[in-house]
């Protein structure tokens, strides 16, 4: 039935964002047969990049679940784009990667990149469960404290 991921996402009471606009020489999204790659998503908050700091430094496991959430919303909001409007096409979240800017010491980065895998899952169901990386990082662009990217299987 067309519209089931949408209606799912007003009963979560998630509203997707905009789509954001590549900050480089990129696409945002690349479709290949079944498969549909979404380039990294950064938190963008208020029109521009939101948690600008690191985990374990301006940053605690909270925010930055937060801030990864925020980046699978827009990973969610490229696909649709993507998919010309229809979420439902989405068949499987194959894989998430988190990337984290973290202090030397920190060590949650799964933890974090959860806020990212626990969308997936409230959104898509079953077909949300998915392989992942949760990478530690010294900085990302525009200083944000993570950036999500996923590739969907795709009818």
């Amino acid at each position: 039935m067309a519209g089931t991921i949408d209606a799912r996402l007003s009963e979560l009471g998630i509203e997707l964002p905009s789509a954001n606009a590549p900050a480089g020489n990129y696409v945002p999204f690349v479709r290949t047969e079944n498969l549909l790659f979404i380039s990294g998503q950064i938190p963008v908050v208020d029109g521009k990049p939101g948690f600008i700091g690191h985990l374990g430094a301006e940053f605690d496991v909270e925010d930055g679940a937060a801030a990864a959430r925020i980046c699978a919303l827009s990973v969610i909001a490229q696909a649709k784009v993507g998919l010309d409007g229809d979420l439902d096409r989405i068949t499987r979240v194959v894989k998430l990667t988190g990337f984290v800017a973290a202090t030397p010491d920190f060590k949650a980065h799964p933890t974090v990149v959860n806020g990212a895998s626990d969308l997936m899952a409230e959104v898509f169901g079953a077909a949300g469960a998915h392989a992942r990386a949760a990478v530690g990082m010294s900085s990302l662009p525009a200083g944000v404290a993570v950036e999500v990217e996923a590739i969907f299987e795709v009818s």
